[in-house]
């Protein structure tokens, strides 16, 4: 496994007992920086302008050293590794020196890390903020077209999604319920929208029930929506 060392390819990081904050389920790890303040907080920042990419898939053993060799030539300012429970999730951010990084990131996306193949996606900032616990007011976040849900009974259809949005007009066709490979639900599924003020408007079902469950919502983005219609196709 990549930077299983105390050193590697000149990367160093002294100890390697991973940092970890348990007071926070999310835990920073840096590249010279004591405290991390994410790029666009308080500073305006468009989701297009904004230097962080969120990985999925990363091998459970994988250190920031790994992130740094993965994405090897460009300039990382900081990264986050999720931890969940108490055990680090495979997911993280990646906060680079300026946007255009982030763009040539993204083709790193499904390139292999060990024996894993690495999902990279685009990170709008309030992914970001929602993660590190600093912005919780939904209302000022920035919308797309697409809403993932959260807390999905896992026998949950598509049609008892658009009949969860009702007045919205959905059909089958805008619904992907996230599945794992085994073809399993996740209990997550995104929903296409008409348009980012419809799914604004739609957030008024946030918090509400499918069955005994209450469902979150969360603006996400189309590139999400798209994997997890692939994915349900296989």
């Amino acid at each position: 496994m990549l930077g299983s060392g105390g050193v590697s390819d000149g990367y160093e990081v002294g100890s390697k007992r991973q940092r970890m904050m348990e007071s926070n389920p999310y835990f920073a790890v840096g590249s010279g920086s004591s405290s991390f303040r994410p790029y666009g907080y308080g500073g305006g920042l468009q989701p297009s302008t904004f230097p962080v990419v969120r990985l999925r898939g990363l091998p459970f053993d994988c250190t920031d050293i790994d992130i740094f060799k993965f994405f090897t030539g460009l300039d990382i300012v900081d990264v986050l590794l999720v931890n969940k429970n108490g055990r680090f999730s495979g997911e993280a951010f990646v906060v680079f020196a300026f946007p255009m990084q982030a763009e040539y990131a993204l083709q790193r996306d499904r390139q292999n890390m060990g024996r894993r193949y690495v999902e990279v996606f685009r990170c709008m900032k309030q992914g970001l903020l929602q993660c590190c616990s600093w912005f919780s007011d939904k209302d000022q976040l920035e919308y797309t077209e697409v809403l993932k849900l959260r807390g999905l009974p896992f026998s949950a259809t598509k049609s008892d999604i658009v009949e969860f949005f009702g007045a919205f007009n959905l059909t089958d066709e805008k619904v992907h319920i996230a599945r794992r490979p085994d073809g399993k639900a996740t209990g997550e599924a995104y929903v296409e929208f008409a348009s980012a003020e419809e799914a604004k408007k739609a957030m008024v079902k946030d918090k509400m029930t499918i069955g005994s469950r209450y469902v979150e919502l969360f603006p996400s983005m189309p590139d999400e929506a798209r994997r997890a219609k692939s994915r349900s196709r296989q």
